[in-house]
């Protein structure tokens, strides 16, 4: 598989208006236990569930054998209570698992204002390849001003020019990532002139109204999102992990998780969605088709892609008609389409907080 971008803890320093996660905040006292210990106690288990090699064939390069790479998130990962008691040991256990078989490229994603000299050294020893800063926009708190973004930005840079790090090179990049030498650096956020810069409809950016995608903006038919999900021997292909061990084909979620990392191998669970015309629909980045075979039209999935939003704002994307599929379709129906094992716990999405579906039975796709 090319990636997996595995978030390991809902623990934040912020809690940013235009987060695509609820979960993501701080918390406190027992929260703060709860919420590590499940990042502590679950990561040896997902990680061994992993593919075996973490190599993908690269379609626009010969079929030639590539590296893929494992993105580190949070949250914020690079906080105190799980940098060292999950995020190090997880890439420790990383390494050695594919340093004989093909190796990986190891990606820390981080907000970067926690990121320092110290532990921009630790990264490096822990065979990190690149550093993502994710928090440069205005909707972080401090950087509301460009003078206070490009402050960070130049501050960090000097930090990573230090230690002979690079800038990673504008996409398409797997030239880059080829690199065994060198060690990158890259910096985003939501800004209008980046992929994300419109904002994901979820979370609190759903509640307090700040996605201006529209009908037109297909956020499954493109990188993080759903497209090739399926087709993880090949390049193109990302799946999304919570710490709880719920897989996800994209990084917005769909409501319903597809399986679970503490309960079967990743290519056990992607392997049973081939050939779902659900999945597929999904994978070919094309989610207003997920529902014909279910009596939804593309007319239907269209008109249920609208929403009325907390001030009023009708508002309509792909992503309100598959978050609809999912909850009046796929958790209603006594064989869900996800073969599942009787014991495993799929977490169903709100627009606000999750819910639990216990599956009673396995089901045939």
């Amino acid at each position: 598989m090319e990636s997996i971008y595995y978030v390991m803890t809902f623990l934040c320093h912020r809690q940013c208006p235009h987060c695509y996660e609820d979960r993501f905040h701080p918390y406190y006292g027992e929260d703060l236990e709860r919420v590590v210990a499940e990042s502590r106690s679950n990561f040896p288990g997902i990680i061994e569930n992993f593919p075996d090699r973490m190599t993908y064939l690269d379609m626009e390069d010969g079929l030639r054998e590539k590296q893929g790479r494992v993105i580190l998130a949070g949250g914020e990962i690079l906080l105190d209570p799980v940098r060292e008691t999950v995020l190090y040991p997880a890439l420790e256990r990383l390494f050695a698992k594919y340093r004989d078989c093909g190796g990986v490229h190891l990606v820390v994603q981080t907000t970067g204002d926690v990121l320092t000299e110290e532990i921009l050294r630790e990264l490096l020893i822990l065979h990190v390849h690149v550093v993502s800063v994710s928090g440069i926009d205005a909707y972080h708190a401090g950087l509301e001003k460009e003078s206070a973004r490009e402050a960070m930005q130049q501050k960090l840079t000097s930090l990573f020019l230090d230690q002979g790090m690079q800038p990673l090179p504008a996409a398409p990049n797997r030239a880059a990532w080829g690199d065994e030498q060198n060690r990158y650096f890259s910096f985003f956020g939501a800004t209008p002139d980046t992929w994300i810069g419109k904002i994901w409809p979820r979370g609190r950016a759903q509640v307090n109204g700040l996605s201006t995608a529209n009908l037109a903006d297909n956020f499954c038919n493109g990188w993080s999102g759903g497209l090739n999900f399926l087709q993880y021997r090949y390049s193109g292909s990302e799946v999304s992990v919570e710490p709880n061990g719920n897989v996800y084909p994209c990084c917005m979620k769909t409501q319903l998780a597809i399986g679970n990392l503490l309960e079967e191998r990743l290519e056990t669970i992607l392997d049973r969605m081939l050939g779902n015309p659900v999945y597929e629909a999904i994978s070919m980045g094309h989610p207003e088709r997920m529902g014909i075979s279910q009596g939804w039209s593309v007319e239907k999935f269209l008109e249920k892609s609208k929403m009325t939003l907390p001030d009023g704002r009708v508002y309509q994307n792909l992503c309100i008609g598959c978050d609809a599929f999912h909850r009046e379709v796929l958790m209603g129906q006594k064989t869900p389409l996800v073969s599942i094992s009787s014991s495993l716990q799929l977490s169903l999405r709100t627009d606000r907080q999750p819910l639990h579906l216990k599956a009673t039975q396995a089901g045939k796709d």
